[in-house]
Parts: structure tokens; sequence; C-alpha cells
């Protein structure tokens, strides 16, 4: 090692030693230096200092650098050291997002496919979804959800059904929904969760079984779902939960999928099912297309195309339910008029009690969200007895 060498890392053990706390560039230069003479102590700190940087970068270019470095620097990190796995899966997951958000997705799937072969697959379930891959990615959802899991999670299980129904497997589909709701079923029961939980999954099963053509199936599962609602509706939730927004807003994105274009590698969409993991690019590409629609259904208003209208209107609040559904601060008063708005429509279609249906049941669900179980109640009663008649 040569002189400039030795000063350099006399520098850098000064600077972390000293009694000024150093800045963050400061203390990751320092790391740059020291993880060549220390590795086992410092290229830990390395890694850690990177992804914070990236976090703080806000220069085109220099985030998706720095989190590459620190894959880099992570892999280096001696295998079998507790830090070695843990700092590599944080550096590849900041990475693929990276690129992810660059538009680089054949380096971002190769990155989750790393991530999947040392044991985490979640992420690439996702991108495989994104890109129409369904039976790919529910295979990889039921090894997770297999795995030694006492109790199965609502998020890894509607991921799961999701991706067998967008593969077509809808009996599969639905047996996966099952248990969701049997273990919801038992939560309820032993509050430790909430009522409208139950509510959403029933309805959203419900929904599933229509699909699938078993009518009887779907009928009973609303007319479970009426009782719950009626619950709510004379005595409240049993008890007070926190915010369980994420819960609806995940069903009812889902239930938009079919007025979707359908997803592929070269235009990939939105891993519907899932609450995380959208790509950053998928994600702004989806809600990119809000001023579209908005004039579109501009355009058909003016033209008196009601029921493509209505179809429209769904579509953009299935989009504005996913940008600000999850905020609960002033939630009725941002969406409330966007499920108005719906079933006025629908209602100016007296031959078409389907689409009228639909639009009962979005705003009794979004009733449940708000935690105004009465009206809630109302609307979800007159589309039950509307698809009763058909």
């Amino acid at each position: 090692m040569g002189k400039n060498d030795h000063d350099a890392v006399l520098r850098a053990r000064l600077l972390l030693l000293g009694s000024r706390q150093p800045s963050l560039p400061e203390a990751l230069q320092a790391y740059r230096v020291l993880a060549e003479v220390s590795p086992r102590a410092y290229l830990p700190k390395l890694v850690d200092a990177l992804l914070a940087m990236s976090h703080r970068s806000r220069a085109p270019g220099v985030g998706l650098g720095l989190v590459a470095e620190a894959v880099e620097a992570a892999r280096r990190i001696e295998t079998g050291l507790p830090a070695h796995a843990e700092r590599l899966c944080r550096a590849l997951n900041a990475y693929q997002a990276a690129l992810f958000a660059h538009g680089r997705r054949a380096e971002g799937r190769a990155v989750c496919e790393e991530m999947a072969a040392a044991g985490d697959s979640g992420r690439l379930a996702n991108v495989l979804a994104e890109e129409g891959r369904f039976l790919e990615a529910a295979a990889l959802n039921e090894k997770k959800a297999r795995d030694g899991v006492p109790e199965h999670t609502f998020w890894s299980l509607v991921e799961w059904a999701a991706n067998l129904e967008g593969a077509g497997r809808h009996e599969a589909a639905s047996a996966v929904f099952r248990e969701l709701l049997d273990e919801t079923r038992r939560k309820t029961a032993e509050q430790r969760t909430a009522l409208s939980v139950l509510g959403w999954e029933l309805v959203h099963h419900s929904r599933m079984r229509e699909a699938a053509g078993h009518g009887r199936e779907a009928a009973a599962g609303r007319r479970e779902a009426l009782t719950v609602l009626e619950e709510l509706a004379t005595t409240g939730e049993p008890k007070n939960w926190s915010c369980i927004l994420s819960w609806w807003v995940t069903l009812y994105v889902l239930s938009g999928r079919g007025d979707e274009p359908a997803a592929t590698p070269e235009s990939p969409m939105p891993p519907f099912g899932s609450d995380l993991g959208w790509s950053g690019d998928t994600r702004e590409a989806f809600l990119g297309t809000l001023p579209g629609l908005e004039a579109e259904a501009s355009d058909l208003r003016e033209a008196g195309r009601l029921a493509e209208l209505v179809d429209v209107q769904r579509r953009i609040s299935v989009r504005v339910a996913l940008r600000e559904g999850g905020h609960p601060h002033r939630f009725a008063g941002r969406l409330a008029p966007y499920f108005d708005e719906g079933l006025a429509l629908a209602r100016r279609l007296p031959d078409d009690p389907a689409r009228l249906a639909r639009a009962l049941t979005d705003r009794s669900m979004f009733f449940l969200a708000a935690r105004t179980f009465e009206p809630a109640r109302t609307d979800f009663a007159e589309a039950v007895a509307l698809l009763d008649l058909r």
C-alpha cells in the first residue's frame, strides 16, 4: 500500500473517531476507503451509507448508481456473516426499484430473480403478474404461502387468488379465497379483525363466483355479506380498529382488473391483488391514464352514451381509490363524489340492473371504508334485491 493510501486510511479513521459527527457524504467516503482495508467491519457500513444516500438523491441516475454500488459492496461481504444476506437483500431490493423507476424492466426483473433465488420471491411474483405471467406468479405465491406459515395473511392469499384467477384457474382461485374467508370468520369471532374486512371479502368472493358462472354460490355469499352489514348497521364494529383502508383499496382495485387491457411483457399492468410492490413504472403509467379517461368520460357524457360512461367512470374511481384511498384524512369527502356520480349515472339505465347493482355495491363497500354503516347496508340491500330478481 502506498503512502497516499495510508494517508487516506488515516484521514478516514480520524474522521470517524473525531468529536464532530461526520456528514453522511463524509462518512460514505470514509467507508469506501476503509472497506478496502477492513472489509469485515466496514462493508456493511458502506452498504448502509450508500442506501441512505440513494434515498436523499434527487439527481437522475445518481440514486441508481449508488444502489448499484451498494449491491456490489453487499456481494463482497463474507458469505456466512449475518450481515451478508440482510444487506444483500436490502441492496437488491433498492436496486430493482431504481431500475424499474428508470424503465429498465429486463434488468429489474433479473435482479428480482436473484432475490427469489436468495429466498425472497415476493417481488418477482409481482413483476410476473405485471407482465401477465399469472401462473408463474401464482406458483411463487403458493410456495411462499405454504412454507410453514401457520396463519396465512390477507395479503398473501388475496395476491395468490388474484394471480390464479388471472391465469383462468377460477376454481383454484376460489379455493384459496375460501381459505382467507374461513380465517377471517375465525378472527372476527375472536374479535381479532374488523367485521368490515369480512364484508369486503364476502362481496369480493361473490364477484369471483359470479364471474366464474356460479350464480348460486355468489348469491349465498351476498346474503352472508348482507347479514354482516346489518350487524354493523345495528351495533357497529365490536372494537375500534386502526386504519384498515388498504384492505378495501386492494379488493376494489382488484375488482376493476377485468375492465383494463390485458397485461403483457411488452405492455405491463399493475399487479392487481397486491397492496405493495407495484413497480414504479406500472403505477405511474396506470395513474397517468386518469386525464385521458376523464376526457373520454366528458365525450361520452356529451354524446349521451350512458352505459359506456358508467364503465369509464368506474375505471376513474378505481384509480382515484388507488391514489388517495389509503389516506384517512378527509377520506369520505375526497372519494364520495366519484361513487355518488357512478351510482347516479347507473340509475339512468333502467334496463341495466347489473350495472346498477355494481354501482350500489361499489358505493356500499366505500361506505364501509368510511365507517358509515347504515348507508352501506341500504345500498347493498338494494343491490342484492336487484341481483336476486335476475
